[in-house]
């Protein structure tokens, strides 16, 4: 009796598995963009001076205003934090 009912949910999980379709490959997202130190302030807006609390401030500015979440694109929110990346590797 039990076997029985193992035999017949396994089966219906497997039909249900094939009915579904087999897991897809998510599409591989595009590579991130690389910037030098310029491009990178000219994303964020900051001078060649400013420290990492202005990045940091300049970052959160423009994510608060370009998220995904309210609007904003994603490869907007991809440049704005590769150039806040780009920007505090070269602070450290």
């Amino acid at each position: 009796m039990i076997l029985k009912l193992l035999i017949s949910l396994l089966i219906g999980y497997l039909g249900w598995r094939w009915w579904k379709g087999l897991p897809r490959r998510k599409p591989a997202r595009p590579f991130a963009p690389v910037f030098d130190e310029a491009e990178a302030r000219a994303v964020l807006g900051v001078d060649a001076d400013a420290d990492a609390d202005t990045i940091r401030a300049a970052h959160r500015r423009l994510m608060v205003a370009l998220h995904p979440d309210r609007g904003g694109s994603t490869e907007l929110a991809r440049r704005i934090n590769v150039a806040r990346d780009t920007l505090l590797a070269r602070r450290d």
